[in-house]
């Protein structure tokens, strides 16, 4: 394994220190934004900005990276977020803050392809799972470990904001040190949304209450641990345990859903993942431990809801549309994680209670289990299981290439051919 990943080491050390940064930035803004005296709405519309910049930035970011090449896109755009980022400190008022974020969102979709593109490419075809693993690792380690950074000053000074921008500019770094060859960027197909609910339902509908609970959280999960008297440390291991959760549940999850239906453990985590959502609270009135353990069960379940859906749908389609449908629902998570933020946000202001983001969360996931529980009893008897699940988050198209699935769907002419 060491010997695999030992010549990608510069691009996962690039990716690592790039959502090092993302991951303390977007809970930096929500809680500067309190500070601020923002409305938990407001934050919500600007965490949706994020996620329509991302949404985007995944339509033009091949053509500028075939444009300009891989390094010189890479810098450019990290250049860019590290500028949009010192920015957000300036320029500190609602509209100013939705239009960086939508900026932001747009110029690390661009960073996200760049390694994810160099990865596929640089990954030999019978390890790309362990690869793709390792970047996952990669991931929600460095998105857990950003978070810590607010123990370290101020939410309210200039500090954190330069913290950002500093990790933004280092990821050029190694990146720009790699000798692997730039490969060439290709287009990702997308299969239609009607096609895919005709095909896989309830994998559409996992992708959604997904996308719809986890897009709200990153933005919102914050407000709700500083409404529980948690000072900048405290918020950032509530935040962190429930990123280490998400790693740790992972693949047990997904191990089970090999082994049984994957409907009926996707309806099981959707339904248990509602409970503990409900439990938070509770278990906050026992003390921040508690508190702790609560949202590391529910990051656990939580982010596994995606991967079961993908890995679903891959249950239920040809090799050959693999990489289409996977792709089409990476579409839905990210419509979906532009909507929930506002929709969450509003609930939570005009019932004035930051519990109502969990209680959001518990309907979503509810409304997702019994969903997929009904497609289950009257789709009796369809089970597959042609893939293995893969623990993994939301990311870009080109991430979805290095899966081993989406790699076999390839005609034998394209596998022959050696990278660009």
């Amino acid at each position: 394994m060491l010997a695999l990943i030992a010549p990608l080491s510069a691009l996962l050390g690039g990716v690592g220190l790039l959502l090092l940064g993302s991951g303390l930035f977007g809970t930096l803004l929500a809680v500067r934004g309190e500070l601020e005296g923002f409305s938990a709405q407001t934050i919500g519309l600007i965490t949706s900005g994020y996620f329509v910049g991302f949404f985007l930035g995944t339509f033009f970011a091949p053509a500028l990276i075939r444009r300009i090449g891989h390094i010189r896109s890479f810098a450019f755009c990290a250049a860019g977020t590290a500028a949009l980022t010192l920015a957000h400190a300036i320029f500190v008022w609602p509209l100013a803050w939705l239009l960086l974020r939508i900026g932001v969102g747009a110029l690390l979709v661009v960073l996200y392809t760049v390694i994810e593109s160099w990865l596929n490419a640089s990954s030999p075809p019978a390890r790309r799972a362990q690869v793709f693993s390792a970047y996952m690792l990669v991931n929600l380690g460095a998105l857990a470990l950003g978070q810590q950074f607010l123990r370290v000053a101020d939410a309210g000074g200039f500090v954190l904001f330069a913290v950002v921008s500093m990790l933004v500019s280092l990821a050029v770094m190694p990146v720009a040190w790699t000798r692997l060859s730039p490969p060439a960027v290709h287009a990702v197909p997308r299969i239609g949304l009607r096609a895919l609910y005709r095909t896989a339902p309830s994998a559409l509908v996992g992708t959604l209450a997904s996308g719809l609970a986890l897009g709200a959280f990153w933005g919102l999960g914050p407000l709700y641990a500083a409404d529980l008297g948690l000072d900048p440390a405290g918020v950032a291991s509530f935040m962190g345990w429930t990123i280490v959760g998400g790693a740790a549940l992972q693949f047990p999850l997904g191990r089970l859903s090999d082994r049984r239906d994957r409907r009926s453990v996707l309806a099981a985590v959707g339904a248990v993942a509602a409970l503990a959502a409900v439990l938070v609270p509770l278990a906050a009135g026992l003390g921040h431990a508690a508190a702790f353990a609560a949202m590391f069960a529910f990051g656990g379940l939580s982010f596994a809801v995606y991967p079961l859906s993908v890995a679903h749908l891959i249950d239920r389609i040809a090799p050959d549309q693999v990489l289409a449908g996977s792709s089409s629902l990476l579409l839905v998570h990210g419509v979906a994680s532009a909507i929930g933020p506002g929709l969450a946000g509003a609930a939570m202001t005009r019932s004035g209670q930051p519990g109502a983001l969990l209680a959001y969360a518990a309907v979503v996931f509810g409304a997702m289990a019994l969903y997929v529980g009904w497609r289950r009893r009257i789709r009796e008897g369809e089970s597959a299981h042609d893939a293995s699940f893969l623990p993994m988050l939301r990311t870009t198209p080109t991430a979805l290439e290095l899966m081993p699935a989406a790699h076999d769907s390839e005609p034998a002419a394209e596998r022959a051919r050696p990278p660009a």
